[in-house]
């Protein structure tokens, strides 16, 4: 575990205690932010965060802080596994998921730097890939456009599926991780090196990152993160073979510390380009926008960069603001861990966070998920038409914000995952009788009926679903694929 250190710049980081992560009764005095100093925030954290774990049913969480180009504070919470307690430490080994591609552009720019690879050349230029090839336009597609997120393809193609692109090449900003898997392939054929070496080389060996890897490294197992399901329960852990640039990268919160320290100081990079990674390159949303293969923030404390990881069983988040030489990492195995996002902010940096806004995580204390664990419960322990009677009381008695379409489609939609099939239509049916002239209910009963084998159930769903969403293309796919098995 890592050596608290207490810097007197800190201050500007941790900028208020966690009243509401604490969920403390407002009749609870907490000391007035202003009073404390930084080693008093500190311990603050050490007590806020396994309060905050408890509260969003998170198993653990490593976090490290940056100041002044410093680690100036790294720990860990809560537990690697959650049937065998183990602890989470700041050296602990987590999947950083999506915060792959930023290290990985970081290595593709410093090869543009040396010559290796032009930004604005058409990456078939370097690699001809079979997978666009039915795609004109796929011709079109560069470099820069993958680490600005504007090729036109998906995130993912479809399992078993084509690979697809979606709009013109290069005019908007939509997220994928396929782009980064076709700049992969162009890098590796440029250099001739494999994945890890490469990174290795240019990102890992040159910035100290000892426990970060794209591919699997058996010395992770004694001190690894396992995932988490949203229920607690331990979920099979995936050992990469091959490295993905988009989502495979292994690392700790100190090594992604010291990445962000490197990225906020230029290391490695021409200035030009160091400065044009962390420059907005594509319009994102109202306060964010992309850089070069990072995320870019504009709030009243002035520009940042960030970004987030979300794979199945974990969840990440950074956020730096190189101007102000601070910044934060985290890493969670938990299904749950987006939903301590903006908690975790407010008590961190504070302020306003377009960043956190766009994704719209629903957090761990909104009154739909609250509402939603109540009727979880009873639905596990009492059945369907028990949970069913609470909802009508519960809409009653609680904050009529917790109730919308989302709340009983969300419950609809685990229950079919679990194959509870007639518990789902009966979900699924009230959410329509609920909101008559709401779109999405009508096409998730559809599914329910067609999974369950009643196509003109299904049919009739599907059709109402599209009478009042025309733009609905999946309900014109059901239909097609039912009407066409008539």
């Amino acid at each position: 575990m890592a050596t608290l250190q207490y810097h007197s710049t800190v201050l500007l980081l941790l900028g208020l205690v966690w009243t509401q992560a604490c969920r403390q009764d407002a009749s609870q005095e907490l000391n007035s932010p202003s009073t404390l100093t930084a080693a008093e925030k500190l311990v603050t954290l050490e007590w806020t965060i396994p309060a905050l774990l408890d509260g969003g049913a998170v198993t653990g969480l490593s976090m490290a802080i940056v100041d002044d180009s410093t680690i100036v504070w790294a720990r860990g919470f809560g537990t690697c596994n959650a049937e065998s307690g183990e602890p989470v430490d700041a050296n602990t080994v987590f999947e950083a998921a999506s915060l792959s591609k930023p290290v990985f552009a970081y290595a593709v720019l410093r090869l543009a730097d040396s010559g290796v690879i032009d930004l604005d050349a058409p990456l078939t230029q370097y690699y001809d890939y079979e997978s666009v090839r039915h795609d004109g336009r796929s011709v079109e597609i560069t470099a820069r456009m993958v680490l600005t997120h504007a090729t036109g393809f998906p995130n993912w193609r479809p399992r078993g599926g084509q690979l697809t692109i979606n709009f013109e090449p290069g005019s908007r900003f939509s997220y994928s991780g396929e782009g980064f898997v076709f700049l992969q392939l162009a890098v590796m054929r440029l250099t001739g090196e494999p994945m890890q070496q490469l990174v290795a080389r240019l990102v890992f060996s040159p910035l100290g990152m000892t426990r970060s890897s794209y591919t699997w490294n058996d010395g992770y197992e004694e001190n690894l993160a396992l995932p988490h399901g949203a229920n607690g329960e331990l979920l099979p852990k995936a050992r990469p073979e091959r490295g993905n640039a988009a989502a495979s990268l292994h690392t700790t919160a100190t090594d992604f510390a010291r990445f962000l320290i490197a990225v906020m100081n230029g290391v490695g990079l021409n200035d030009s380009t160091a400065h044009a990674m962390l420059s907005p390159q594509i319009e994102v949303d109202s306060g964010v926008a992309w850089g070069l293969g990072i995320g870019i923030q504009e709030n009243e404390a002035g520009r940042a960069f960030w970004h987030w990881g979300d794979n199945t069983g974990y969840k990440a988040y950074t956020l730096t603001y190189p101007e102000q030489g601070v910044g934060i990492v985290w890493f969670t195995n938990s299904e749950n861990g987006q939903t301590i996002l903006k908690a975790l902010l407010a008590g961190t940096v504070g302020g306003t966070h377009p960043a956190a806004d766009w994704l719209d995580y629903e957090q761990y204390d909104a009154p739909t998920r609250l509402v939603r664990g109540k009727l979880e419960r009873v639905i596990d322990q009492q059945g369907i038409q028990a949970a069913i009677v609470l909802y009508r009381k519960l809409k009653e008695s609680e904050a009529p914000e917790a109730f919308d379409e989302g709340l009983l489609n969300s419950l609809g939609y685990g229950l079919l995952h679990n194959e509870r099939i007639a518990d789902a239509i009966m979900v699924f049916e009230l959410n329509v009788t609920e909101y008559p002239n709401a779109w999405n209910p009508y096409d998730s009963l559809g599914e329910a009926y067609m999974i369950a084998g009643d196509g003109e159930r299904a049919i009739d769903n599907y059709e109402r679903s599209l009478q009042l969403n025309p733009a609905n293309t999946n309900a014109v796919t059901a239909l097609q694929r039912l009407r066409g098995g008539r």
